[in-house]
């Protein structure tokens, strides 16, 4: 699903205009985004949680020439599905 079919769907099912569901999805994502920067982790209950991780540095190699780098550690969003959104999708499909 797309983000304009997301839209699409909560105007539909929430009653809204496509310009009011639109609001509502991007101000929803700026403040996942706004808490997941300062390293607040995000959970929605029966959904999941968002938070960030940190990666150590590595070694690695370039493909192209075979020499070694060293890959710089840094920070990583990360979602763990919630218990009704894991069931919602592993269950089998009815019909």
């Amino acid at each position: 699903m797309t983000n304009a079919e997301l839209i699409t769907r909560i105007a539909t099912n929430a009653s809204l205009t496509r310009r009011q569901a639109e609001q509502a999805v991007e101000a929803f994502l700026a403040q996942i985004q706004a808490a997941l920067s300062r390293g607040e982790p995000v959970t929605l209950v029966g959904f999941g949680s968002f938070s960030v991780q940190t990666r150590a540095a590595c070694k690695g190699r370039n493909p192209r020439t075979g020499q070694d780098l060293v890959i710089a550690a840094r920070k990583a969003p990360k979602f763990s599905p919630g218990k009704q959104l894991r069931e919602a999708v592993t269950s089998p499909s009815q019909g």
